[in-house]
């Protein structure tokens, strides 16, 4: 057993100052005061000083096998290490594949997706890549989301991109479809999340599909809806007509001298728009790379995604773009619950899974639980993950 005290917790809507009881994996009771000594066993205690505790940081879109390649075989990204995660406060993730569905496989992906489980935080993935037909472990995207645990939806998908398979109407609608009976079938989310590109249609594929009336908006999850003003403003749209938005956090400054539009001020101009913020969802892209490209679609620059942009993303909306602590939470905490059907994360409840990030005033998580267990304590990753830790240990 684990008790904290003396956090203000937001669940992520303010609760006060409460202590906290975690049994094994989850919160048992949440208190005004609960004494230590009045319990049936002996528990570690954690002081949390009044700082802030949040929901477990939940990042739906990470290339946890690594992505990139866009600039040949050297420039394939590195596989996501977990304390990268856990050091952002990260204690779910959702695996991706990329431009890359050759030699990064959807096995591959699942496999890493069951490590970090192993490794001690919350995972998930999708099945398919870029490419239409999607590629998948059975050979059947319905398959995959219904007889394997980790697969919860498909994507990513490409449209209005130079690098996606340029899919039909139909044949997206297609995916989506059985993605959605899948869903149904099998309890999960069962959603396409969809990459965005820079091509002038933006969402204009999407809009299509959704019209004809048979399939929901909120069957699909697009993503990067901030890398341009012209696709940040049908986003707006898509969100006020009761779609999911994805804003990507992790960037580079030449992205945003381009038109990219940060995060954090996309989810601000949600709320300045009377847009309801649970239609928002913010990820990092995590281990995926960030190309730069020329007008004859040579890339000409490289960074990679981080996790880490998530606590970026954070500050920003609150300390410039005037949006509340439990505001700027929502896209990393309870709206992906919500859009992914994840029922045990992105609150703080009695009986939710002990996902936990105390977060100095600075917003730097200083603890972080993931499924009860410490794996951030005073600042310091204290579990690392496997090769991590045989990293640490050679001589």
């Amino acid at each position: 057993m684990l008790l904290i005290q003396n956090a203000l917790v937001h669940a992520p809507s303010p609760l006060g100052r409460k202590d906290l009881l975690i049994a094994a994996d989850r919160i048992l009771a949440i208190e005004d005061h609960i004494d230590a000594g009045r319990l049936p066993v002996p528990c570690e205690i954690i002081d949390a000083r009044g700082q802030a505790l949040a929901p477990g940081f939940i990042d739906g879109h990470v290339h946890v096998t690594g992505g990139g390649g866009e600039g040949g075989f050297r420039t394939r990204t590195p596989e996501l290490a977990l304390s990268t995660a856990t050091a952002a406060g990260v204690t779910t993730v959702i695996g991706v594949l990329g431009t890359d569905g050759i030699s990064r496989s959807v096995e591959a992906l699942v496999a890493k997706t069951y490590a970090l489980r192993e490794e001690g935080i919350s995972a998930w993935c999708y099945t398919g890549s870029y490419r239409i037909p999607p590629v998948t472990v059975t050979g059947d995207v319905m398959k995959d989301i219904m007889m394997i645990d980790p697969v919860i939806g498909a994507g990513e998908l490409a449209i209005s991109d130079h690098r996606s398979s340029r899919p039909t109407d139909a044949e997206l609608a297609n995916v989506a479809a059985q993605a959605r009976v899948a869903g149904m079938l099998s309890g999960k989310a069962g959603v396409v999340n969809v990459h965005l590109g820079d091509a002038p249609e933006g969402l204009t594929p999407l809009q299509r599909i959704c019209a004809v009336g048979d399939l929901p908006m909120t069957q699909f999850i697009p993503t990067h809806c901030n890398r341009n003003p012209g696709l940040l403003a049908q986003a707006m749209d898509w969100a006020r007509s009761g779609g999911w938005v994805d804003f990507t956090c992790s960037t580079v400054p030449a992205f945003l001298d381009e038109g990219e539009t940060s995060a954090a001020e996309s989810v601000a101009r949600l709320k300045a728009e009377g847009i309801d913020l649970a239609r928002a969802t913010v990820t990092s892209d995590g281990q995926g790379s960030l190309p730069s490209f020329n007008a004859a679609g040579v890339m000409t620059g490289l960074d990679i995604g981080s996790c880490s942009y998530l606590l970026a993303y954070l500050r920003e909306a609150t300390q410039r773009r005037g949006l509340s602590l439990e505001e700027a939470l929502m896209p990393i905490t309870f709206n992906p619950a919500a859009a992914l059907k994840l029922r045990q994360k992105g609150r703080i409840a009695v009986d939710m899974d002990a996902d936990l990030v105390i977060l100095t005033p600075d917003l730097k998580p200083e603890f972080v639980l993931a499924r009860g267990r410490v794996m951030v304590r005073d600042g310091r990753v204290v579990v690392p993950g496997t090769f991590e830790k045989m990293a640490a240990a050679a001589p």
